[in-house]
């Protein structure tokens, strides 16, 4: 489907978004990837909604790519005999591994592995950070704390522990059974929660066998000091700032969020900026200004795609908070200052061929009336690296594997086309012409590049470059079989 923009909208699915009438509305709005949490839902349920996006796929003829969202390890504190209890600044709190029921005085958190990372002096966050507990006394089975931050503390909130690197493994046996779920429904991206290091990622990739492309959640600060390795390691990332916003100051967020994004576009691999973009949207029909400059920084910043979370998933106005970020999406990218910031923060790789194939191909275009840039592609990587340059005409990936044009409906600017497998490259540039006609980025008095590798459908062989006429009849003409 074409889009007047290049940034991408995840859209999450739940209670307010289950329906095909509902699912279909928001990929015409603007949804291009449709995102399964898998901390809500049931498998029955997610694999409902997996069915009706492919529908919707097949009925507007339209590739989509689905994520699928795991949840990863939660730590949570136990329960209180009360209910809850108002901790008080000053006071002393502890943490233990006893079942019995806490008091204002102490609580279980029923997770050894904690108490065996912790040293004195490290920060427990409870309840998304509201509580700030400073560890006074440790051992492997309780934490004596000084509550710096009070507040009320009430059954199973959630605990954050900022300060160390835990020995938890990033999948869950919940994960371990969502993932291999997912994988077997056909998602084409997994993202994966509680990195912490690069192996967690290895460990997923290894489970998913290939399936599907790993994303890493980044939400922890373990994992924004070993980011160069986990990018390494993964196909995409998504600066989840929610609880990155909790675990670090919440002022070190945005320099954080602009850092990982000009690291993803130079290693050609998509990024995803998410939560709260437009959280008064859960209720509300119109967002803050504030959101909408939110959503503008990431799209200046050059992220692939921006994400709705409760606001699609569970709010009331879901097809009102796509089509806001689509508009705000069309006017920044309208702004001239969008292009100046954008080619400012271009990072030059000239390390391959197919670097140099696509960076010629970018700067023919800017330099000439070239409409489009046609890439064949079959394992994507040719569109991912043409997208890395962010050009200012199309992309238009041209590919005979669906799973191919699914996974690239997630990178910058890139419009998929499903095509049949070539056996000759003068039907490589006629199949590019007619896609950038009926795409209506061309019409036969123009000019396209077509970037492709020979032979055909083997991937790492980008090693052709065509500035080639829209007109069929010039191109039988002129261009070699």
């Amino acid at each position: 489907m074409k889009r007047d923009r290049n940034v991408k909208i995840v859209a999450t699915l739940g209670p307010a978004s289950s329906t095909y009438e509902m699912i279909r509305a928001l990929h015409e709005t603007g949804a291009d990837v449709f995102r399964l949490n898998m901390s809500h839902g049931t498998h029955e349920e997610i694999a409902e909604r997996h069915k009706i996006i492919r529908q919707v796929e097949k009925d507007l003829d339209s590739p989509i790519a689905i994520l699928a969202d795991l949840q990863g390890p939660k730590l949570r504190v136990g329960e209180f005999a009360n209910g809850s209890e108002e901790l008080e600044w000053g006071a002393g709190f502890r943490l233990d591994l006893d079942e019995t029921p806490g008091d204002v005085n102490r609580v279980q958190l029923p997770h050894p592995e904690i108490f065996a990372a912790l040293e004195p002096g490290a920060t427990l966050l409870v309840n998304d950070g509201k509580i700030r507990l400073r560890v006074t006394d440790c051992s492997k089975e309780h934490a004596q704390c000084t509550v710096e931050a009070g507040g009320t503390i009430s059954n199973r909130k959630g605990v954050n522990v900022p300060d160390v690197i835990l020995p938890l493994a990033a999948l869950s046996d919940k994960d371990r059974a969502d993932l291999e779920f997912s994988c077997a429904l056909g998602i084409d991206w997994l993202a994966l929660s509680f990195v912490q290091r690069p192996e967690d990622m290895e460990e997923a990739r290894k489970l998913v066998g290939g399936r599907a492309a790993v994303l890493a959640k980044i939400e922890k600060p373990s994992a924004v000091e070993n980011f160069d390795a986990i990018l390494k390691a993964s196909d995409g990332i998504m600066v989840a700032r929610g609880d990155l916003g909790v675990e670090l100051p919440v002022h070190s967020v945005p320099p954080i969020q602009k850092q990982l994004v000009r690291k993803c576009r130079a290693a050609a691999k998509p990024v995803i900026v998410a939560t709260q973009m437009l959280e008064s949207m859960i209720e509300s029909p119109m967002p803050t200004r504030a959101e909408v400059s939110d959503v503008s920084g990431a799209i200046y910043e050059g992220a692939d795609a921006v994400m709705l979370s409760a606001e699609s998933a569970a709010g009331q106005y879901p097809i009102e908070a796509v089509s806001t970020m689509h508009n705000v999406a069309v006017s920044v990218e309208s702004d001239p200052t969008y292009r100046d910031v954008i080619e400012a923060s271009r990072t030059a790789a000239r390390h391959t061929i197919a670097d140099g194939i696509v960076a010629a191909a970018r700067e023919i275009a800017e330099t000439t009336e070239i409409k489009a840039i046609c890439c064949f592609t079959a394992s994507g990587t040719t569109a991912a690296l043409t997208a890395r340059e962010r050009p200012r005409v199309p992309i238009i990936a041209m590919t005979p594997q669906r799973g191919t044009a699914r996974r690239l409906a997630l990178h910058w600017g890139v419009h998929c086309v499903i095509a049949g497998e070539l056996e000759r490259f003068k039907q490589a540039v006629v199949n590019s012409a007619r896609a950038a006609r009926a795409l209506g980025f061309a019409t036969e008095n123009d000019q396209i590049v077509v970037t492709a590798g020979v032979p055909f459908n083997q991937a790492g062989t980008t090693n052709i470059l065509r500035v080639a006429p829209c007109d069929e009849r010039l191109i039988f003409r002129t261009d070699p079989e």
